[in-house]
């Protein structure tokens, strides 16, 4: 399985890591650190060195509850840590935003490679158009509510069932704006409008989301559901959690993991490699 770049393309026969870069005040595990350019382009140099193939930058949090910020802020915070990053790395770099505008200028003016949007391209009312039209992958996650009201009370009948709905639903609108179906990647959204036991489930049965024959992102770093299960309550003290969940996550069928220390997920993967 491959995802097409504009110039360039990924290969998944192996395991994909994609490091988080959150140039916002407030994310839940490192909000604030990495606001300036010069320590966002440190953090992207280590990340870069320890493994990273993606480099995932967000200039709005979408922790549970986060309050919005506007498009001309959140551009303000990514596009220009994009282009120095552009310009100084050879590396492939997603804009994690659910906003049109957003997406557009941090491909077109920054060189961002990805667009990552946590609503399935329903949040922005032109955002598969620009996308199609821009010619770039697209990462669907699923999300039940906003980012706001996401976790008060979120149920399901059957999550599975529901999700893999969601995704039938949005990849076919994907497709009928124009988007290729090789530039898709889904993700089911851990944390998102999920209570401990959806996350669970959804880890253990990821392999269903195989039918859709796209690579599938897991992004369980650090989240605290993990903390739940552990009883660790500082997110920075969850690396053995994110790497238990990561490699049964890609046993059952995940392409990519999304996460905040590299280092660990590369290691960790090097002996997944040879022991399955």
């Amino acid at each position: 399985m491959k995802l097409y770049l504009r110039n360039r393309f990924i290969e998944f026969d192996e395991p994909v890591v994609m490091g988080v870069l959150n140039v916002t005040p407030d994310s839940f595990s490192d909000g604030g650190e990495y606001l300036e350019i010069d320590a966002a382009l440190r953090h992207t140099e280590k990340m870069i060195r320890d493994g990273a193939q993606i480099i995932d930058i967000g200039g709005e949090s979408s922790r549970p509850g986060a309050a919005k910020v506007s498009i001309e802020e959140e551009i303000d915070r990514a596009v220009p840590i994009i282009r120095n990053i552009k310009d100084r790395f050879e590396t492939i770099v997603s804009i994690d935003t659910y906003k049109e505008r957003v997406a557009r200028e941090a491909v077109l003016e920054a060189g961002a490679d990805i667009v990552n949007d946590i609503s399935a391209l329903r949040f922005s009312e032109h955002m598969a158009e620009t996308i199609a039209r821009l010619d770039v992958p697209v990462i669907l996650m699923h999300i039940k509510g906003t980012p706001e009201n996401m976790q008060k009370d979120p149920s399901y009948t059957d999550i599975t069932a529901e999700i893999k709905q969601y995704f039938h639903v949005n990849i076919d609108i994907a497709l009928s704006k124009g988007i290729k179906k090789e530039k898709i990647i889904i993700d089911p959204g851990i944390g998102f409008g999920k209570k401990l036991q959806d996350n669970i489930e959804i880890i253990k049965k990821l392999s269903e989301f195989k039918e859709f024959e796209v690579p599938i992102l897991i992004g369980v770093s650090r989240k605290s559901f993990l903390g739940a299960i552990s009883g660790e309550t500082n997110p920075a003290e969850r690396e053995a959690e994110t790497i238990s969940a990561n490699l049964i996550a890609l046993m059952n069928g995940a392409s990519l993991v999304r996460v905040h220390n590299v280092r660990n997920a590369v290691k960790s993967i090097k002996i997944f490699k040879e022991l399955v």
